[in-house]
């Protein structure tokens, strides 16, 4: 399912992705050591690796902006004609 723009934009950089990464680690990591609750550990688990295919793996990479390619300038007195 691809992104929508709004969602390219909020999640954007890569702080935040990291940070909600590290958030549901830590979320899953708690229901599974602290709770011992294994539906909860499941699907907190569950959203952590979506989060992490759709939102770092799979995540439309930030390309450098295009500058017009100028082409070369002839030599002076060069006409280009080759005679």
């Amino acid at each position: 399912m691809p992104l929508k723009s709004n969602e390219i934009s909020w999640f954007k950089p890569l702080w935040l992705r990291l940070a909600i990464t590290a958030f549901l680690a830590v979320w899953c990591a708690w229901e599974w050591l602290w709770n011992k609750d294994a539906f909860w550990g499941w699907m907190v688990g569950a959203v952590l690796l979506y989060f992490m295919y759709t939102y770092l793996y799979a995540f439309p990479k930030e390309e450098p902006p295009h500058e017009p390619v100028q082409p070369p300038h002839s030599p002076a007195g060069d006409d280009g004609t080759g005679a």
